[in-house]
């Protein structure tokens, strides 16, 4: 049996920095784009579910990436339906549990510039 799995080069690392940088970016652009709600928190959790899911779905999207397809047991297209599918819910539901942890600090410095 041989494992497909490999480590990731040096080149991947900073790359991954980058595409975070990216993201994190994007999300900001598009709290920028949302009309002012009138409280604070609904603000921070819809910041909170957009930069959350694109974290997540990028780290998802990367490390399936690194998982060669099977030889015998491809689903096609609908298996790479399905997981996408699954990736997006995964993504979700970990900006859910992960907000506070990771995400909120990074709303507190991009509201810290504003004011």
């Amino acid at each position: 049996m041989t494992n497909n799995l490999s480590m990731p080069s040096a080149t991947t690392i900073p790359l991954a920095a980058a595409q975070t940088a990216a993201v994190t970016a994007k999300a900001s652009e598009l709290v920028s784009g949302i009309e002012k709600p009138q409280e604070n928190d609904e603000q921070r959790e819809q910041f909170q579910n957009i930069l959350g899911e694109l974290l997540f779905g990028q780290m998802l999207k990367s490390m399936r990436k690194t998982v060669g397809e099977a030889a015998y047991f491809n689903g096609g297209r609908a298996e790479e339906i399905f997981t996408e599918q699954l990736d997006q819910h995964l993504a979700r539901s970990m900006s859910k549990t992960m907000s506070e942890q990771l995400v909120g600090p990074m709303y507190e410095l991009t509201m810290m510039g504003r004011k």
